[in-house]
């Protein structure tokens, strides 16, 4: 703690020594015409004589800007840019002293059809719902990848699972070009694709491909990022290979290979290592550590996970223009995964009237191999009709063996049941996916007709062998002996149509009429075999565990909707109707049941969007839907595969029904660089459906299910960040807080028990960066729990879990790179068998040379060898205390080298990102720039 206090003693001495060097710049911007102060607008100084960005900032709404910069003894120009206006120019010969611009007047741009080449574009750009930056403008160190680009743009915050918010919103989409790089999630990208060759960062509402062809609102919570590449980088090709290995036979290798040429783009890579990092997401400093650095919440990287695991995998992605109308891209995925883990477990289990408690132990081995590719076919019929088909094929085969033993006690320490069992289990799963969207535009504007037909078809085979024997000291109940092999077969068919009308009434009121027509059908053969001693063969068929299932949904959907846009104020209105058929079929001991239900389910939404400005956004949502039982849940079909619980459905259950409220505020000042959300949600359920136990003496329970209701969740938080910025120093901070209060029910031993939970979550954090020599980044997060119980031994619960990280990384002297992550965690849940707390210390020192195309590294993994896996988990009728294999100190040496070409020249990055480059208005590329027509 000591250093962070010396770390901020030394920012606020070199700030406030900074300040004496500063000078500030101000003024204001109007239309020439209207005189109309124009908010938003960018006003930015480069130098004169090679476009280097200097500083910059945004109007506020009064068209003022105001920016603190230093002294600078050369040329240089003041530019203004608004969207629809010319650029404003004005040289000066330095700035020596604080400046008064006045009043600068822009005039309307009348070529902008005409093609127009600036030599340095704005910071940043607002062009209707999107948010652009400009990459050149934001300077990030020579080797930088992506992640450490948008660490940079004001707004952006990338935490240590890779989960990247902008402006307190979460991005679910990340395209490269307008088209996915390897994964729509954008983990590959993050890490691998270099800041060089960035151009444009493009900012908007998620949409899905429906809303995306038909040009409508989106009616998501998620940001999407695109990437547009430099068009001088979009020729060439760029790689990294790395191998490495260390102590107690720990090895790391990989590749990525990257091949642009105009719309063409073919990406290569391969990954295998044995220190638990399953995909492909190296991190610049830490590689693949062990899934990375110190993260809330990732189970990995905070030793929370179970077993080690080995993986490998190859993966390719393609991306062309095959001609002006028909665009095709596809990737392909082969991954192999091999898991180990011995894992030991303590539970209590709380009835109305007593205790019991159960220990187990459990060793087990799995491997899963998987082939997955994916493809985007899309065809421009026309200039009014678009189509784009989706298939998906997938296929998993696994393999698993483990040997488990747990007992049971009650109160008095007296045996209630034991179990010692092994078993082994393949299976293999294909998965056939595809999408059609159809999308016809008419000449009137907003009126169209979109058409998305979809199929899921998936088959599943297993085979399992199981020995166990279950002994019950109670009662009367006879021990369970089993030797019996398994198989099953299992087959899904899922098939929607959806077609939709838009008709304008207005410029302002558009309404959609149509309907969705959906088919489901899943058959499940389950045939259980007992060993023969006379024959060594499993040949006798055991009637108890066999069966078979079946089930068909169809339904029809009628919906209409309605949309309001007026200025700042969008209002959307959907109402639908389902009209279903299931039928459900089973046939077990000989007997033949048919449940057939209809049921009328009704749905509806209603969201208000309000623009109040350019920067803040305020949107409130009602949701009402309803679910249907499965038919597992319906199905009075006995499950006897576990001999301690037997699961049976529940032929009387109704659908549950849920009511959804939300609440979201947004307000990011770009001039300022800082910004807040605050959020409520609320959801209520009517006839949830929860499963319920009945033990006997034995500890034995038998699990149907029930309808409750009066259950509820509901949460309310915010989040606050700023950035700041003074010559080489950038200080990034925010804090977070997000509240829940929750109320659960659910029946034990046919008694009803309540659950009411509150819960807070703060978080406050901080990062420094010194140019590209230094940076620290430390944060604190609490998580606070407390539970109150009705009807059950256990009255009440609670934990604190205290979780500090410090992440440094150093760039000098040169050449070098020093990373260190150090985390702390309290986790006050944790039985008293095992620590409460410890310290995981990850750490690296890596050399570059050869023209910093080769890297050096030593890296080592939990330095302190402190890290543990032990883990609480509590519930109304349950606390368990578990303990799983977990990955220890390692060290690791490995061997990195990069290469790249782009446009027939070596690919060496600039060594600062602040030259202008040819970013100007004419050079965005991919679909991201169809929201700026």
């Amino acid at each position: 703690m000591a250093k962070i206090y010396s770390f901020l003693i030394l920012f606020l001495f070199v700030y406030a020594a900074n300040a004496q060097n500063e000078v500030i710049i101000k003024g204001t911007v109007y239309d020439i015409n209207t005189q109309v102060p124009l908010e938003l607008a960018t006003v930015y100084f480069s130098n004169a004589k090679d476009s280097t960005i200097i500083e910059y900032a945004n109007t506020d709404k009064n068209g003022a800007f105001k920016i603190a910069t230093k002294k600078y003894d050369k040329p240089i120009l003041l530019k203004v840019n608004y969207m629809g206006y010319q650029t404003y120019t004005e040289e000066q010969n330095g700035l020596l002293e604080s400046k008064d611009f006045g009043k600068i007047y822009l005039l309307h741009n009348t070529s902008e059809l005409k093609e127009v080449v600036i030599n340095s574009a704005p910071p940043i750009r607002i062009k209707k719902d999107t948010l652009e930056f400009n990459a050149a403008s934001f300077k990030v160190r020579p080797d930088a990848n992506l992640e450490v680009l948008l660490k940079q743009l004001p707004g952006f915050e990338v935490d240590s699972d890779g989960k990247i918010t902008v402006n307190g919103k979460e991005v679910n989409q990340f395209l490269v070009n307008g088209k996915a790089f390897f994964d729509k999630d954008g983990a590959i990208a993050l890490k691998n694709l270099p800041a060089d060759i960035i151009n444009k960062v493009q900012v908007s509402d998620y949409k899905t491909k429906k809303e995306e062809l038909s040009k409508q609102e989106s009616t998501s919570d998620y940001s999407s990022i695109n990437l547009t590449i430099d068009e001088k980088k979009n020729k060439g090709y760029f790689g990294k290979f790395l191998a490495g290995y260390g102590t107690d036979d720990r090895y790391e290798t990989s590749m990525i290979l990257n091949f642009f040429k105009d719309k063409q783009k073919i990406s290569i890579l391969a990954s295998a290592n044995n220190i638990n990092s399953t995909g492909f997401t190296q991190d610049e400093v830490f590689d693949s550590m062990g899934g990375g650095r110190n993260a809330n919440g990732n189970a990995r990287a905070t030793g929370t996970g179970r077993g080690i695991t080995e993986s490998n995998m190859v993966g390719f992605n393609y991306n062309d223009e095959w001609s002006k109308k028909f665009e095709a891209s596809g990737s392909y995925n082969f991954d192999n995964a091999v898991n180990k883990n011995e894992s030991k477990s303590n539970q209590a289990n709380f009835l109305p009237t007593s205790t019991f408690f159960t220990e187990s132990n459990s060793k087990a081995r799995s491997e899963n191999t998987g082939n997955k590719a994916n493809f985007e076919f899309e065809y421009k019929i026309n200039p009014t009709m678009r189509l784009v088909v989706t298939p998906r094929v997938d296929q998993t085969r696994s393999n698993s063996n483990s040997a488990s033993s747990s007992s049971s006690k009650d109160e008095n320490d007296a045996l209630l049941n034991e179990s010692n069992g092994i078993s082994q289990r393949e299976s293999t799963a294909t998965n056939f996916a595809n999408t059609i969207n159809f999308n016809k535009t008419f000449e009137k504007r907003s009126r169209n007709l979109s058409f998305v037909f979809s199929n899921n078809n998936s088959d599943n085979e297993s085979d399992a062998l199981n020995i166990s024997k279950t002994i019950f000291y109670q009662g009367s109940k006879p021990n369970d002996e089993r030797n019996q092999n398994s198989k099953g077969n299992n087959n899904y068919g899922a098939y929607s149509a959806d077609i939709e009308y838009t008709e304008p009434i207005t410029d302002s009121l558009r309404v959609r009429i149509g309907a969705d027509f959906d088919w489901q059908n899943a058959m499940n053969d389950s045939k259980t075999y007992d060993f023969d001693a006379a024959s060594q063969t499993y040949s006798t068929l055991n009637d108890l565990q066999t069966n078979y299932t079946s089930y068909s949904r169809n339904s029809i959907t009628p919906k209409v909707g309605l949309s309001f846009e007026k200025n700042n104020f969008t209002f959307n209105l959907n109402s639908s109707t389902s009209i279903i058929d299931f039928d459900n079929h089973s046939l077990y001991l000989n007997k033949i049941t048919d449940l057939n239900q209809k049921y009328v389910l009704p749905f509806g939404r209603a969201q208000i969007r309000y623009r109040v400005d350019r920067s803040k956004f305020f949107t409130l949502r009602y949701d009402y839907s309803s679910s249907l039982p499965s038919s597992t849940q319906l199905m009075p079909v006995a499950n006897l595969s576990n001999p301690l619980n037997t699961i049976i459905g529940n032929p009387n259950l109704n659908p549950t029904e849920k009511n959804s409220f939300n609440m979201n505020y947004r307000n990011f000042d770009v001039r300022t660089r800082s910004g807040y959300t605050l959020f409520m949600r609320g959801d209520f359920f009517n006839n949830e459906i929860v499963s319920t136990s009945v033990y006997d003496q034995s500890g034995k329970r038998t699990t149907t299910y029930r309808n409750i209701s009066g259950t509820y969740t509901t949460s309310v938080g915010g989040n606050w960040n700023q950035t700041i910025k003074r010559e080489a120093h950038v200080l990034r901070y925010g804090l977070s807080i997000n509240g829940s209060y929750s109320l659960d029910k659910g029946f034990t031993n046919t008694v009803l028990y309540t659950s009411k939970r509150l819960g807070a979550t703060p978080r406050v954090y901080f990062a420094y960066d010194y140019g590209e020599l230094f940076t620290i980044s430390p944060s604190y997060s609490l998580s606070y729990n407390d539970s109150k119980y009705t009807n059950s031994s256990l009255k009440a619960s609670s934990n604190v879990v205290h979780r500090i990280n410090i992440q440094t990384t150093n760039y000098w002297p040169k050449n070098w790179v020093f990373g260190n992550d150090f985390g702390y965690t309290y986790n006050s849940n944790i039985s008293n068998n095992f620590k409460k707390d410890f310290y995981l210390w990850n750490t690296s020192l890596s050399y570059v040379f050869l023209d910093k195309k080769m890297t050096l590294k030593v890296k080592v993994y939990d330095v302190l060898n402190q890290n543990q896996s032990a883990t609480r988990t509590i519930s109304p009728t349950t606390i368990r205390d578990e303990e799983n294999t977990v990955l220890k100190r390692y060290a690791m040496f490995s061997l990195a080298y990069k290469l790249g070409n782009f446009g027939g020249r070596e690919g060496r990055s600039r060594n600062a990102r602040g030259g202008g480059g040819n970013g100007g208005e004419g050079n965005g590329s991919g679909r991201g720039m169809d929201n700026m027509d």
